[in-house]
């Protein structure tokens, strides 16, 4: 890895001068206090849309343990527990919309979601650039980037699909781009992205308050541990309507079948499976030493905007736990799929021979790559003016020894071939450039 400090980068100014802003609002009675309530929330969601049908009330679960935990865990600042209300109030008011719209167009539940192709992986294995590589192809459908912000549209949508307004959505996305990196410039190297840029479903997980990306913005373990124990099929078949909705509103073609990727799937693929039971899986593998390593980061460069207490420490034995348990999860999964369902597909194939790799899924696919490798160099092409500096990180960083995740991973490592540069295995498990 890259030379850095040992020391984990700070929060941003940005962040101290808001949570000084909300604070002094707070003293002067300009803002008020922060209420993490769950009948406070549903209530303010309910009076300021209209409505009160939530759908599936299974996602009240959930919520509870996650504001539970928040309460409990998170020890949230200022700007921290103020966004948290904001977030909340946002999934729960797009829940309410999204029964309206089932209710105006019964239609959209009618939709098909025919063998949708399904991108599963560890958090920074590479999954992003694969979906993103077959989203360039016309012949598949995916959600962009202000659709996993924002998935339901708002009640004057039908205005928009006459042409007499515009989808506010893209201009709200940007604005939360531009604020999330003032709160931390890191964001665009970390994972790379713009209001229409292809993105993973993980919104839609979210609106049954539901996956990790909770776990990767605020310390909430026993939210965390809750979930592990639990069946996610609700939260799934809830997402799937979602989709359902977004084709719609995108006037897609049901045809055309989905491309999706979260790693929220290494926990979940039994929920998964029963949801889209004809789903195409291919799995991205990379070294663990890297995918803890960057996991870790990613959620330090979080936790630290939305809390004052941090731990580095604490922050790599989270995400070396949780990558074992994901790839524990996915494993014991794998053993019912079918082998003609899924593919592996490797980070250091994709870095070493983009076009190859991509030839070996197409061939999975039973599909004629040619029509596409135009649309991906593109992508390629646009990628490479988006990412403006490399992702830096290191285990070190995080109280973490590259033996000790290496020796953790070595039977995965062995199982699926995965190439690795660690000095800290047996001769037959590594591999040199």
């Amino acid at each position: 890895m890259n030379d850095h400090p040992i020391k984990p980068p700070r929060r941003t100014r940005f962040i101290d001068i808001a949570d000084s802003v909300i604070r002094g609002g707070r003293r002067m009675g300009w803002i008020g206090k922060a209420n993490l309530d769950k009948d406070f929330l549903l209530d303010q969601a309910v009076e300021a849309t209209g409505l009160c049908d939530f759908g599936d009330h299974w996602f009240e679960r959930p919520f509870e343990a996650l504001l539970d935990s928040v309460k409990r865990e998170a020890r949230l600042n200022a700007a921290g527990d103020f966004s948290a209300v904001k977030q909340f109030h946002h999934v729960l008011r797009d829940r309410l919309y999204a029964q309206m719209w089932f209710g105006r167009h019964p239609e959209i539940l009618e939709r098909p979601l025919r063998a949708p192709v399904v991108i599963v992986g560890p958090m920074r294995s590479g999954t992003t650039r694969l979906h993103r590589l077959l989203a360039s192809d016309k012949r598949f459908a995916f959600l962009r980037s202000f659709e996993t912000i924002s998935p339901v549209p708002r009640p004057e949508f039908e205005a928009v699909l006459a042409g007499e307004k515009k989808d506010f959505r893209p201009k709200l996305a940007a604005r939360i781009m531009k604020v999330a990196r003032l709160a931390n410039p890191r964001t665009l190297s970390i994972h790379p992205t713009g209001p229409y840029e292809p993105e993973e479903e993980l919104g839609l997980l979210v609106a049954s308050m539901w996956s990790m990306k909770h776990d990767a913005q605020w310390h909430v373990p026993s939210y965390a541990q809750w979930c592990e124990g639990e069946s996610a099929v609700p939260a799934y078949r809830h997402m799937a309507n979602l989709l359902r909705l977004i084709g719609w509103s995108q006037q897609e073609s049901s045809l055309r079948p989905w491309i999706l990727k979260t790693p929220q799937h290494m926990l979940d693929l039994p929920a998964l499976l029963e949801v889209f039971p004809d789903a195409r899986l291919i799995f991205t593998h990379r070294d663990p030493e890297k995918i803890v390593g960057s996991a870790a980061s990613l959620a330090w460069n979080q936790t630290i905007i939305y809390s004052d207490y941090h731990d580095p420490q604490r922050t790599g034995r989270e995400w070396l736990e949780k990558t074992s348990t994901m790839i524990e999860r996915m494993r014991a999964a794998r053993d019912s799929i079918p082998r003609e369902r899924m593919i592996d597909v490797q980070y250091d194939d994709m870095e070493r021979d983009w076009r190859g790799t991509m030839e070996r899924v197409y061939r999975f696919l039973k599909l004629d790559m040619e029509p596409a490798v135009d649309g991906m160099q593109r992508y390629l092409d646009r990628s490479a003016k988006l990412k403006r500096t490399p992702h830096q990180y290191s285990l070190e960083e995080f109280g973490l020894s590259q033996g000790e995740v290496a020796e953790r991973f070595a039977d995965y490592i062995d199982t699926y071939s995965i190439p690795v540069e660690s000095e800290n295995l047996p001769q037959r498990r590594r591999f040199r450039r």
